[in-house]
């Protein structure tokens, strides 16, 4: 008896301490961010946050635990865009991801992601073969999500891709080029499978 009662005070107390450890707008975390929306949070704790002066969060919007969310190579870089990753209004980022930009992320409004998304706007050259890949160039090209879109599990979104408004991105897709709205895209690299067509409803697409 008294076991279970010390397990669920632990469990209570362990909830709260986590919602009080999480960032907000009125803390001084939150106020470090470009913009950091009302009734949004980031939960505890997060993987790593640096450079918040470039990122910008939306109202109403959730980042789960143990999420990465990053502008720039190393904290105190001085970024070429005001805004490097930009996560619009009621938008639900999955515990475990990791939105990583350099140059320009932009995620739109109620953009809902599963565990384990990562989305980045930077990639490692390889064309050289007589130097490391580490050593070579890292290419950098906008990303950009369109508002209502979901991204399953494990998603991969890579640099250059625009993915358009309530578009649904299967588990463990890898997004190497555009995706266009109202689609349903799956597999490696992604390929849309079906697509709303406004006088037959959601079709299929060989």
């Amino acid at each position: 008896m008294f076991r279970q009662l010390a397990g669920r005070i632990y469990v209570d107390l362990n909830r709260r301490l986590t919602f009080w450890a999480s960032t907000s707008a009125t803390d001084s975390r939150g106020k470090k961010f470009a913009a950091f929306g009302d009734r949004s949070l980031i939960m505890w704790k997060p993987a790593t946050i640096f450079n918040e002066e470039y990122i910008s969060i939306g109202t109403d919007t959730l980042i789960g635990p143990d999420v990465a969310l990053s502008a720039g190579m190393v904290p105190g870089q001085k970024c070429i865009s005001e805004v490097v990753v930009s996560i619009g209004d009621r938008c639900l980022i999955g515990r475990g991801s990791g939105i990583v930009g350099h140059f320009s992320i932009t995620i739109g409004n109620d953009v809902w992601t599963g565990h384990h998304v990562y989305i980045t706007d930077q990639n490692h050259g390889y064309e050289d073969v007589s130097r490391p890949i580490s050593q070579q160039s890292q290419p950098e090209r906008a990303v950009m999500i369109g508002d209502g879109s979901w991204l399953g599990y494990g998603a991969v979104v890579l640099p250059g891709v625009t993915i358009g408004k309530h578009v649904v991105i299967g588990a463990n897709a890898v997004v190497t080029h555009d995706i266009p709205d109202y689609s349903v895209a799956v597999g490696s690299p992604a390929r849309v499978i079906r697509r709303y067509d406004p006088d037959n409803g959601w079709v299929t697409v060989d």
